[in-house]
């Protein structure tokens, strides 16, 4: 399957001991199947006067087999709850992989409000209901990385 990551440079070998750990599902390379949100993420680089790329991997349908997926079916309490952890250094899970929604500036508006108590989970949670979830994978495996994807190319945006 075709898989996209957006950054400020072209990323041949990923290396997850490069990424951060407070970040939605915590440390790991994240990728997605959409090129659109791949490359709404890089532009986020440009606004910062940064280069702007897209880098394009082949990860292998079977990538995923034998190893630990934790995969979310959209913005649910078991979603936000997993995403406050990572986002606070709680997390223990050892999950090699993780899919799921992406919490962007609209939605993490959301997230801040329950994280400060504005409001609670039952409303936090009601409000998510209405974004249409986008889609990340989060390889927190290097082992699948260097077994399992292929980098392609890039595109400078």
């Amino acid at each position: 399957m075709k898989v996209y990551h957006g950054s400020c440079i072209e990323v041949h070998n990923p290396k997850i001991s490069y990424s951060r750990a407070n970040v939605d599902f915590g440390k790991g390379f994240y990728v997605t199947q959409i090129y659109e949100q791949a490359v709404k993420w890089s532009l986020r680089f440009k606004k910062k006067d940064k280069a702007a790329i897209v880098s394009c991997y082949d990860l292998d349908a079977n990538a995923f087999k034998g190893y630990s997926v934790k995969e979310f079916s959209g913005y649910t309490e078991e979603w936000l709850d997993f995403i406050v952890d990572c986002r606070s250094l709680k997390d223990e899970s050892n999950y090699d992989v993780v899919i799921g929604g992406v919490a962007d500036d609209r939605v993490f508006n959301t997230v801040e409000l329950y994280l400060d108590g504005l409001v609670d989970k039952i409303e936090a949670i009601k409000r998510l209901k209405y974004e249409k979830p986008n889609m990340q994978i989060c390889i927190r495996n290097q082992e699948i990385i260097d077994k399992y994807m292929k980098f392609e190319g890039s595109e400078k945006l």
